[in-house]
């Protein structure tokens, strides 16, 4: 990449200074509400996906095994974000929703699965309309505007939670801001654009943790259920797919069709590589959530 692409791709525009401005405005809200932990959230989520937007930005892999390391570095913050998530649904989450009320619980965690997948379908819809919007800056916007929802209704519910739980939300910024960043450089677009969905969780999480939730059992057990149905559906969404015609594949510069035997046998060992990458950095995002428990709880 010259030196002027690159110059371009982080140059600000009016998307960047926009998602700036809604920062400034929310974090004005939450102060005022004295919503400290969603504050601090909606930060650390914006700094995560903006330093991983700029990390991609910079990334300019060259030949297979540039390519390649590039596609490793995305399975593991891929993989050590999707697991810890799976495994925080698995302990902080589940167990809240069923226990506020077992059957409104798991029909609300069902509900919250199947509102994931639809909203999923929904991103992917928009982004085919001729809408004046980046399609990769529009589906992190919706993805990270249902996150926030998440996160407001948890804490709405809940205030006395600590913060290891919705950082374990947010844990996926880094990485998805590092692979969206990745796809706009290499189409010659700025990635400033990506400050947007970087401030997204906090424009939803703050104005719902302001919200009075009633306090009945059967509220709460829903609030957490759909929370925590959505919130699983994300993790598993972000599970490393080393698969032909894939994201992965597209950052390690393969192509579905190659020409030759020699040509199709390293692009299938690369891909298998990446799988066991995969299932190790998965592994050990669980554990590392499993050791904070362990250190909290001991």
């Amino acid at each position: 990449m010259t030196s002027s692409a690159t110059q371009h791709s982080f140059s600000m525009n009016g998307p960047g200074w926009g998602g700036v401005g809604a920062m400034g405005v929310v974090s004005g809200i939450a102060v005022a509400g004295a919503l400290w932990k969603l504050l601090a959230i909606g930060w650390i989520a914006f700094g995560a996906m903006a330093i991983g937007a700029w990390l991609g930005g910079r990334a300019a892999p060259v030949g297979p095994e540039g390519g390649a390391e590039a596609a490793r570095r995305l399975v593991w913050g891929y993989g050590l974000s999707s697991g810890a998530m799976i495994t925080s649904t698995a302990v902080f989450l589940i167990p809240s929703a069923i226990g506020h009320h077992a059957a409104f619980g798991g029909f609300g965690i069902a509900a919250g699965v199947l509102i994931g997948f639809a909203l999923h379908v929904a991103q992917h819809q928009l982004a085919h309309l001729p809408l004046p919007f980046d399609r990769t800056t529009l589906e992190l916007t919706v993805h990270a505007l249902t996150a926030g929802l998440v996160i407001g209704a948890v804490y709405a519910t809940m205030p006395a939670l600590g913060l290891t739980l919705g950082l374990a939300i947010v844990s996926h910024k880094g990485p998805a801001g590092y692979a969206a960043a990745s796809r706009l450089r290499r189409t010659g677009r700025s990635v400033a654009g990506l400050l947007v969905p970087a401030a997204a969780v906090a424009v939803t999480a703050v104005p719902v943790g302001i919200l009075a939730v009633p306090g009945t059992a059967v509220v709460h057990a829903l609030i957490f259920g759909v929370a925590t149905g959505v919130f699983l559906h994300v993790a598993l969404d972000f599970l490393p797919q080393c698969e032909i015609g894939g994201e992965l594949m597209e950052v390690a510069g393969l192509t579905e069709v190659v020409e030759g035997e020699a040509a199709f046998d390293a692009q299938h060992h690369l891909l298998d590589r990446l799988r066991l990458h995969a299932v190790a950095s998965t592994s050990i995002g669980g554990l590392l959530v499993f050791a904070a428990w362990w250190g909290i709880a001991g």
